[in-house]
């Protein structure tokens, strides 16, 4: 009996097998449904009202962030770039790849850099070991361990002869011989000699500059406007920076002088954003204005600066909005959240990345395994280990 189980058993099978084979044969069709659904898999993970929003699918390895209107991408061990519409505009056929600066893009083939314009004709062969992208009109490059800098037709413009260097800024660039650090300008004249132990590149008319382990700012002219003093301290931002003395944090202005005398535990590294700026007193941050008033008492247990009149803050392990009252206008309800850009906020529940208006209302359920903010009408988007755009519907509504 048990061995007439197994026949009628191993025929049953043998016959869904042959009616299967046929099936695929009369219909060659369904032979590639397999293959086509998984073409289309990263948009089945997507809500049916959010498909219309990709301006370019998920579908790539990599994708930089678009600059000059073409966005550096990756297929397979190849690099090349997409237009905004997401259509390929130069093959991927590069070893490396950087986004455009001034029109032109630093490419690599086997060990050599060049740079290509965006018709991708090699305007500068690939020749140098180590080179940087252009900014103002010349380009780093190292040779022999030395640093010069090319223009854009590849000409050495300024011979390799510093220790280090960094890109032109505000017609000035940072250069090092031997431990001292200083500036030339655009013909290599050393405008301000090397003398400083670092310095960083001029926000407008001041830089800051380091001095036996102290920071201070100077002018163009090398002046020294504000002594070195300060353990940290950041350029300055609507004519006030954040300086650090010992363990505490307070605010200057252009004279030196004290707007807000060092007391904080902590306060915002970067600006006073729409007027405020976050601090910390004990465990908690608040906001004060440039006089140093307390505006918004210190209650978050962490805290961002203001953007399109709102800022995140946290409470216990969630991240809500606030405006500039104080007053919670979108209550803490989310794991991780970044600030407004474009009339939108990216925000995370659980491991999922959404998007809400400032209303608190979620206009893009959370869905992206990663996001960015929205810049110039698109956010960069990843499902399943691929990379896409999407569009705000708040600009293409109008709303914006």
């Amino acid at each position: 009996m048990h061995e007439l189980r197994k026949k009628i058993w191993l025929y049953t099978l043998l016959l869904s097998f042959i009616v299967i084979v046929i099936i695929f044969l009369i219909n060659p069709k369904l032979a590639n449904r397999q293959h086509i659904n998984l073409r289309s898999d990263y948009l089945s993970k997507v809500p049916e009202f959010n498909k219309d929003i990709f301006v370019v699918p998920p579908e790539f390895d990599e994708l930089w962030g678009f600059q000059e209107g073409l966005s550096v991408v990756k297929i397979g061990s190849r690099y090349g770039y997409i237009n905004t519409s997401g259509t390929i505009a130069i093959a991927p056929k590069f070893d490396e790849a950087d986004s455009f600066s001034e029109g032109l893009a630093r490419i690599r083939l086997c060990s050599k850099y060049g740079f290509i314009d965006k018709s991708s004709k090699l305007v500068i062969s690939p020749q140098f070991k180590t080179v940087g992208s252009f900014a103002e009109g010349l380009a780093l490059v190292e040779v022999d361990s030395k640093w010069g800098y090319i223009d854009t037709s590849g000409k050495v413009v300024i011979p390799p002869q510093f220790d280090d260097a960094y890109y032109f800024t505000s017609g000035l660039a940072r250069i090092k011989i031997r431990s001292k650090w200083g500036y030339i300008d655009k013909n290599g004249n050393r405008v301000i000699p090397p003398q400083f132990d670092w310095v960083e590149p001029f926000n407008k008319e001041f830089a800051l500059v380091g001095v036996n382990d102290k920071l201070g700012y100077i002018d163009k002219n090398g002046k020294m406007i504000i002594a070195p003093q300060f353990d940290e301290a950041e350029p300055f931002v609507e004519g006030q920076a954040v300086v650090n003395i010992g363990s505490k944090w307070g605010y200057i202005n252009k004279n030196g002088t004290f707007t807000t005398p060092p007391k904080f535990q902590w306060a915002e590294t970067n600006k006073f954003a729409e007027g405020l700026a976050a601090i910390k007193v004990g465990s908690k941050i608040g906001y004060i204005d440039k006089s140093g008033a307390f505006v918004i008492r210190p209650q978050f247990d962490d805290a961002n600066s203001f953007a399109q009149g709102r800022a995140k803050v946290k409470i216990g392990s969630k991240w809500g909005y606030i405006d500039k009252t104080g007053t919670r206008v979108i209550p803490p309800q989310f794991d991780d959240a970044d600030s407004f850009f474009e009339g939108l906020a990216r925000v995370r529940i659980g491991i999922k990345w959404g998007y809400i208006d400032q209303s608190g209302k979620i206009i893009l359920l959370p869905q992206f395994d990663s996001s960015t903010s929205f810049i110039d009408g698109v956010a960069r988007v990843a499902i399943d280990g691929k990379v896409g755009y999407i569009r705000n519907p708040l600009r293409t509504s109008g709303a914006v």
